[in-house]
């Protein structure tokens, strides 16, 4: 073997590790990790909302067993979901400002209009004491809340990442590969986030009706 054919693997393993360090100097594996974690919390965040939308067919028909007349209330739950489904959930969301508060609106309507399914069965003592309606109220309620957390987790991910994004010297290396910052779920009150919301509207339904 020459000495020739001896140096260049050397010289390849050199500046493969040149480059290795480099990268980690200016802080491209660490956004790379902040990217992947930003999205493996949003997958878990539409994996969430798809579990609560699972539960709407199923929560309507029990509800429709004790009140056919409340059409209006289940005309207003199946657009919502409908709207919600129809939006292609994608990695692209996540870099697209507008198509992410199209996401976040569709799913807000979702939650009012299960809001509004959830005050009907106050109306009815049969629906409230029905056992297939307790079990699907203590599973959306639990859906709520673990979409509550993922959001809350959604949310600080990109917070991080995006101040990566803008901070010197990441800023350089993310400008290079092409890696700007990421729209975020925008609430009025960010403390809400992680509360989930009420599906109980008795107490505010008894007080209307006094």
């Amino acid at each position: 073997m020459t000495r020739k054919s001896i140096m260049k693997p050397m010289l390849l393993a050199a500046l493969l590790t040149t480059s290795t360090v480099g990268l980690s100097g200016c802080g491209y594996n660490n956004l790379q990790a902040q990217d992947e974690q930003v999205t493996a919390s949003w997958s878990e965040v539409v994996n969430q909302y798809q579990r609560r939308s699972d539960l709407v067919p199923n929560l309507v028909k029990v509800v429709q067993q004790y009140a056919e007349q409340e059409q209006e209330v289940f005309t207003q739950v199946a657009e919502a979901r409908s709207r919600a489904g129809g939006i292609t959930v994608t990695p692209e969301v996540l870099n697209d400002p507008e198509a992410m508060e199209r996401y976040a609106a569709a799913q807000e309507q979702m939650t009012g209009a299960l809001s509004r399914l959830m005050a009907v069965s106050e109306r009815y003592p049969d629906l409230k004491s029905d056992a297939l309606f307790q079990d699907l109220q203590a599973q959306l309620e639990g859906t709520e809340n673990r979409i509550a957390v993922a959001r809350n987790r959604y949310i600080q991910e990109v917070q991080g990442y995006n101040t990566t994004v803008r901070q010197f010297p990441t800023n350089i290396t993310a400008k290079v590969f092409g890696m700007d910052t990421k729209p975020n779920f925008s609430v009025v009150n960010e403390d809400a986030i992680s509360t989930a919301p009420s599906v109980d509207f008795g107490d505010s339904t008894e007080k209307s009706a006094e």
